[in-house]
């Protein structure tokens, strides 16, 4: 490999014949991948990647390596992952180094702890690279925290459809009443059930959602809306998978932190969406 490129000094992992890595690539911009990340696709010779995997981040692996796509298409033939779990035992058995690369982070809603079961199950080795994942990088890129002491002392993460591909058996109810910011991945097809089971749960119907797709990605698109007329509205502007939908007051947010607009020499919309009337403290 060109040694222009090399990493910073550092006493990196070296992939071993016969092990795997799962590692997450982040939300999608190639430049939220952990230095990790970057040291497991050089050294791999084999790598198995999802479907949401950034194609600029594959240009950095070993050209040498064999690339699989393992992707999952809502609608499309897919590979079922019994079998790709099974693939990366065959792989690792043959001795290759081999690279699991999922989207976002490998054990948030990922299937990366089922694919590390499977391969300790069979005595395959494996390290696990964590990765940004998108409902807290994707959400920061749109100028949202998912965090904020004025708004949200806890966040909850679910995801919007079951193995089934119908709504996950969540009590809704208990979220709704429980969690002041809600995240959900996965969400776009059941965005309507969803938000009527938040809606009969006591959730405002004019509390603030933002529905972000292609985070981090030149076309990331990012729809402000409230909670009951988000599946209207998300229809209309055509905004489809993958999208992550934050649902609370903490989404107002954007209308002062959109940073990504701010420097594109936008206005500030709103310096005090909170309606707090007061500067932030210091420390």
């Amino acid at each position: 490999m060109d040694d222009s490129n090399a990493l910073p000094p550092l006493d990196w992992p070296d992939l071993l014949p016969g092990w795997v890595w799962l590692c997450g690539a982040g939300p999608g911009d190639p430049g939220l991948l952990t230095l990790h990340g970057l040291n497991a696709l050089r050294r791999a010779d084999t790598i198995v990647h999802d479907a949401l995997v950034n194609p600029a981040i594959l240009d950095w692996a070993n050209p040498a390596a064999e690339r699989i796509d393992a992707g999952k298409r809502a609608g499309r033939a897919s590979p079922k992952q019994r079998d790709i779990s099974l693939q990366l035992v065959e792989l690792a058995r043959a001795g290759r180094r081999v690279l699991r690369l999922k989207g976002g982070d490998p054990y948030m809603f990922g299937r990366g702890g089922e694919e590390a079961q499977t391969l300790v199950q069979h005595g395959v080795p494996i390290r696990v690279i964590p990765g940004i994942t998108a409902g807290i990088g994707g959400l920061a890129q749109a100028g949202i925290p998912v965090t904020h002491r004025d708004v949200n002392q806890a966040v909850t993460f679910v995801t919007g459809h079951d193995p089934s591909g119908d709504t996950p058996p969540l009590d809704w109810g208990a979220i709704g009443r429980g969690s002041a910011m809600i995240v959900i991945y996965m969400g776009m097809r059941h965005l309507e059930r969803i938000a009527r089971a938040l809606l009969a749960a006591g959730r405002a119907p004019d509390e603030p959602v933002a529905v972000v797709r292609n985070a981090s990605l030149p076309d990331q698109q990012v729809l402000e809306t409230t909670l009951a007329r988000a599946a209207g509205d998300a229809a209309k502007a055509d905004l489809g998978a993958p999208a992550i939908i934050c649902i609370g007051r903490g989404a107002l947010l954007r209308q002062a932190l959109d940073w990504q607009a701010l420097a594109a020499g936008a206005p500030l919309r709103d310096p005090d969406p909170l309606g707090r009337g007061r500067p932030a403290e210091q420390g």
